[in-house]
C-alpha cells in the first residue's frame, strides 16, 4: 500500500514538473516575440494606418496629434489614480458615511469625464485627417476599437 502511494505521488510530482516547465517555456517564448506575445495583432496605430491606407503625411500628422493627446491625458490619469487611491484608503477607516463615499466617487467620476472629453476631442481631430473616402473606414475602425475586449452583458450566455 505504501509503495503504491509513493508511486502515485512520484507520478503526480513528475506531471506537475513537466507542466511547470512547459508553462515557463511558453511564457518566455511569448515575451521574446517582437509584438509582446500578441501574435498577429499589431499596434492600434499600425492596424489603423494599414486599414485606412494612410498617407505618409497622415501618419506624421497623426503621430503629432497622438503625442499632444498623451501630454494632455497623462496628468489627468495621474489625478484619476490619486483620486481612486484616496477613495480606497477610506476602507481603512472604521466608519465611513455614505456621503463621504459619494463625494469621493463623484471626484473619480469627474476626473474620468475630463479624460473622456479630452479623448473624444482628440479622436474628432484625428477624424479631420482623413479624406471622405477614408471616413467610413475610420468610423468603423473606431467602433471596433471601442468594443474591443468588451462584452455586452446582454450577449453573455448563461452557463
Amino acid at each position: 500500500m505504501k509503495n503504491s502511494n509513493n508511486r502515485i505521488l512520484t507520478i503526480a510530482v513528475i506531471l506537475l514538473l513537466v507542466a511547470n516547465i512547459v508553462l515557463v517555456f511558453m511564457l518566455v517564448k511569448g515575451k521574446g516575440s517582437k509584438d509582446g506575445g500578441r501574435q498577429g495583432r499589431g499596434e492600434p496605430f499600425e492596424m489603423m494606418a494599414k486599414e485606412l491606407k494612410m498617407t505618409d503625411q497622415q501618419r506624421n500628422d497623426y503621430k503629432l496629434l497622438r503625442e499632444e493627446h498623451q501630454k494632455k491625458v497623462k496628468p489627468l490619469f495621474d489625478s484619476l489614480r490619486a483620486a481612486k487611491t484616496a477613495f480606497y484608503d477610506l476602507m481603512k477607516l472604521d466608519t465611513v458615511s455614505d456621503s463621504l463615499v459619494n463625494l469621493y466617487g463623484q471626484q473619480i467620476a469627474q476626473r474620468q469625464i475630463a479624460i473622456d472629453k479630452v479623448t473624444f476631442a482628440h479622436f474628432k481631430r484625428v477624424r479631420l485627417l482623413f479624406n471622405p473616402d477614408q471616413l467610413p473606414q475610420y468610423d468603423s475602425f473606431m467602433k471596433k476599437m471601442m468594443q474591443r475586449g468588451r462584452r455586452d452583458s446582454a450577449t453573455k450566455k448563461d452557463k
